[in-house]
């Protein structure tokens, strides 16, 4: 064992000490989230006042969101998870939006989000002391980098990530050895209408395409659809399980890429115990911060590049709210924008919103004259260019606002076609 490794080993109560009041502490999230040093945060919570947790998406329980931990622990969430969204919209915690691109910038600013703590997962280290970021590189490798304090769970578990993915043991300053499963998040079998959906993205997809590949049920059918297709590759922010069939069938090859030619370039991965194991010390898989990953004019570098993305609802100008319901925050920007922008900027580029026409069993149309009240726009009617809804395809790009009403309207579930007629004719639209 490496000298400098052994004499920072301690237990997670003893690492959490190093955490004081008023402290900005970044926690690593998705299925990477620290279990056993956020508990002993928890339990130390008392002692403590105004620690701020700046995180992004996380998996598993909130205690730490819990009204007890007024004034001693409040997440600052720059995209909001289910775990997280009671109390965000409660008051008890707050929400900061922010393009996921340009998070790294900001962790890096003594004037934005600079952390004093990182509270990180890795992957033990290799002869030379190097752990990796493992399931989630990304946002962890910028947070660690310009955290002043660095306390890390080093799990036997976790899958080695390769790329730019690595950290010294000489950067961190506690390390808490823990062994237990990363979080799984597995692949779902889609319904017909999300089958619905994916065969018209699909028919979109040309041969040598790189890939946005998002987690989700449309996401997830849109594999189904993409047996037939040769030499795609990706790049894309996340990816799952549906990458090992395609990998293994020579779907996915990667060799149509204009940049990373051969490899599968990420910011984190969400699947199961299958996926961490397939991705382990994997040289197809490269991981890098997200200000390498999600930039626009990174991702425009390649060819055919296909964004995949979805949404809450569209009005009939072509507005797309994917973050809120009216004033109710519900996720966040997240990549949408990064890589719309980006496959709009590509070379034969394929942005998609896809979404199902309705909600709530068929009683409200997704597709509305107005956004709702207070609702946020996350696609700009500017950026936007392919709706999808099991209904068909609106090819908005460089159309008139005449021209896109028709096209949504066509594509809206049939029950709501009358009424958005009527609003767009008192608008003079159409």
């Amino acid at each position: 064992m490496i000298p400098q490794y052994h004499k920072k080993l301690c237990s997670a109560d003893t690492a959490v000490q190093t955490i004081k009041s008023h402290d900005r502490l970044f926690m690593t999230g998705n299925c990477s989230v620290p279990k056993e040093l956020l508990a002993a945060l928890v339990r130390r919570a008392p002692e403590l006042e105004d620690v701020e947790i700046c995180q992004v998406l996380t998996l598993g329980p909130a205690d730490y969101v819990a009204p007890e931990m007024a004034g001693h622990i409040r997440v600052n969430s720059l995209f909001i998870s289910a775990n997280v969204r009671k109390a965000v919209n409660e008051g008890r915690a707050d929400f900061t939006p922010i393009f996921l691109s340009q998070i790294p910038r900001a962790l890096r600013d003594p004037a934005l989000l600079k952390p004093n703590v990182a509270m990180i997962h890795c992957s033990p280290p290799d002869e030379h002391g190097f752990c990796t970021f493992g399931v989630e590189v990304g946002l962890t490798k910028p947070a660690a980098e310009s955290a002043d304090i660095v306390i890390a769970e080093v799990n036997d578990r976790m899958p080695r990530a390769l790329g730019d993915s690595f950290i010294h043991v000489s950067r961190l300053t506690h390390v808490v050895p823990v062994s237990y499963p990363i979080v799984e998040v597995p692949q779902g079998q889609p319904g017909e209408l999300q089958k619905q959906i994916a065969g018209h993205i699909a028919e979109l997809i040309p041969d040598g395409a790189t890939m946005q590949m998002g987690i989700g049920e449309i996401p997830d059918a849109v594999l189904f659809y993409l047996k037939d297709k040769k030499d795609l590759g990706v790049h894309t922010e996340l990816f799952s399980d549906g990458v090992i069939e395609l990998i293994e069938t020579g779907v996915l090859t990667n060799a149509a890429k204009t940049i990373h030619r051969g490899k599968i370039i990420a910011g984190f991965a969400l699947g199961s115990q299958k996926l961490y194991s397939y991705m382990d010390n994997n040289p197809m898989f490269e991981f890098h911060p997200q200000d390498y990953v999600n930039d626009p004019f990174i991702i425009a570098q390649n060819a055919k590049q296909v964004s995949i993305n979805s949404a809450l609802e569209i009005d009939l100008t072509g507005q797309v709210c994917a973050d809120s319901i009216g004033p109710m925050f519900y996720s966040g920007v997240g990549g949408q924008l990064d890589f719309v922008y980006g496959a709009l900027r590509s070379p034969g580029g394929v942005p998609i919103i896809a979404l199902p026409a309705t909600a709530k069993d068929g009683a409200i149309s997704r597709i509305v004259p107005m956004l709702k009240q207070g609702a946020g726009v996350v696609t700009t009617r500017n950026h936007v260019r392919y709706i999808v809804t099991e209904y068909g395809v609106a090819d908005l790009y460089c159309r008139t606002i005449r021209q896109r009403v028709h096209a949504l309207i066509a594509i809206a579930a049939p029950q709501f076609r009358d009424e958005l007629t009527f609003f767009a004719r008192q608008q003079h639209w159409i």
